[in-house]
């Protein structure tokens, strides 16, 4: 009886610092995240599954063209942490126009997108400490161009790697 009740305490102890680990490291550390729409096809797929860095990203500044995980910005209607590429950073002047995005007054070369932009956006200039975030669907996406900017405190963690479907798994550069 005395070695069942050990073996019983020990899978206890063992079960309950697997969870507090498994909590750490998920609410700290990195987390994962199901892509339940097509606002980033092609590069990201539906039901495509990500990790995501939630620390190690804040020791360098996020650049254009990282695609990071962000709470929705408030008057956005949205619920859900959502997905995109920043395009904007703190500081550019950012247009939409001729199927473009013009930062600074330079086309940016964007190899990423399913097809160019159907609608106008600014020139707006982004506020510091915040981001200006499209779909690379750009036409089939809820982001910037509609509730504009997402405050740097909102942003969540940039993607590492999808590791679902095995078949594309991997960064996504």
């Amino acid at each position: 009886m005395k070695k069942y009740l050990r073996t019983i305490l020990e899978w206890g102890i063992l079960i309950v610092v697997a969870w507090v680990l498994s909590f750490g490291i998920r609410t700290y550390l990195i987390d994962t995240r199901i892509v339940p729409t097509g606002s980033m096809l092609p590069t990201i797929q539906l039901q495509d599954r990500l990790i995501f860095d939630k620390v190690f990203y804040k020791n360098k500044p996020l650049q254009r063209g990282d695609i990071i995980m962000f709470t929705a910005p408030e008057g956005s209607g949205e619920h859900d942490d959502l997905v995109k590429r920043i395009i904007g950073l703190p500081g550019d002047t950012l247009e939409v126009r001729e199927g473009k995005v013009w930062i600074n007054g330079e086309a940016i070369e964007e190899p990423y997108l399913k097809e160019a932009p159907e609608y106008e956006y600014g020139p707006i200039q982004v506020p510091e400490e915040a981001y200006i975030v499209f779909g690379d669907n750009r036409n089939n996406s809820k982001d910037s161009h509609v509730w504009g900017f997402v405050p740097k405190g909102n942003v969540e963690g940039k993607v590492l790697l999808r590791y679902w479907p095995l078949e594309r798994w991997g960064s996504l550069k």
